[in-house]
């Protein structure tokens, strides 16, 4: 075969591989748009028109569903308790991961490679598996069915994915950035604070979003620990979701809910969105 027909047959290749790549994702991307937008217009539909019509437009926009959401159905108050449980966390994984990472990566010492594999074997460990301990530590430590307790708790489980995660940035680092800061005078915890975590920067951004989605949408964990309905995070608000007329549920305000409890993620991801790409794949087995 001539240079010009293995040119050609490439080409043919590359386009038929372009088109069933752009149809996948066209194909994905409609999966995940239009119950996206459904649950937003129905959102702004009364019980009546979305049980009639689930799939027309709204006759008015009825914020009051927002409303009976918000402050009827408590949503306001377990949003507020996931952002506190949430952000505490996610500040407390964040700083620990990166100190537990740069220490296993940058220094060797007795038993580096042994913590290094237990945070890697807590990473396959199920989460049902840890209820029932779960439960008797944080009643014996007077924080069941606390906020500060399943902060704790979501802190636990975090830790051994963003030390991961981050571990490679850390070993990637260049060595003679770090001596040069020392010779300059600096301590090893200027030295980490200062020069190697900023460097590490588009890891940490990375691992802050995918731990903040993950925490975001947990479930078992607060079912389990917090079952004080004063404590409840969105997830388990959104579980129970009824009106005060028993049975007869306000799809309304349903809706509503589920989009107060989306919009978030969607924010946070769409602000971030371009630090995971090129970060991600930077990834390494050690």
């Amino acid at each position: 075969m001539t240079e010009t027909g293995r040119k050609i047959r490439s080409t043919k290749g590359d386009k038929a591989v372009a088109a069933t790549s752009h149809t996948l994702l066209a194909v994905w991307s409609v999966i995940v748009i239009v119950p996206f937008l459904w649950t937003l217009l129905s959102s702004f539909k009364t019980s009546k028109q979305i049980l009639s019509s689930p799939f027309s437009l709204p006759d008015r926009l009825h914020f009051e569903n927002y409303a009976n959401a918000w402050q009827t159905a408590g949503i306001g108050q377990f949003f507020f308790n996931t952002v506190i449980v949430v952000g505490s966390a996610l500040v407390l994984v964040m700083l620990l991961g990166a100190m537990l990472a740069y220490v296993l990566a940058r220094f060797r010492f007795p038993g580096n490679r042994l913590i290094y594999n237990v945070m890697l074997a807590a990473m396959a460990f199920p989460v049902f598996l840890a209820i029932v301990p779960l439960f008797f530590i944080l009643k014996n430590m007077l924080l069941l069915d606390t906020l500060p307790g399943l902060t704790i708790t979501y802190v636990a489980f975090a830790l051994p994915f963003t030390m991961f995660f981050l571990y490679s940035f850390f070993k990637q680092l260049p060595e003679d950035v770090y001596e040069a800061a020392i010779v300059d005078g600096a301590g090893e915890w200027r030295a980490f604070f200062q020069v190697m975590l900023p460097m590490a920067g588009p890891g940490m951004a990375s691992v802050a979003i995918l731990n903040f989605l993950g925490l975001w949408n947990q479930f078992l964990l607060p079912l389990v620990l917090n079952p004080s309905k004063e404590n409840w995070v969105l997830s388990q608000g959104m579980a129970s979701f009824a009106s005060k007329a028993g049975y007869a549920v306000d799809f309304g305000a349903l809706f509503a809910a589920a989009v107060i409890t989306i919009v978030p993620v969607v924010v946070v991801y769409v602000l971030f969105q371009r630090r995971l790409q090129g970060s991600v794949s930077q990834g390494t087995f050690r």
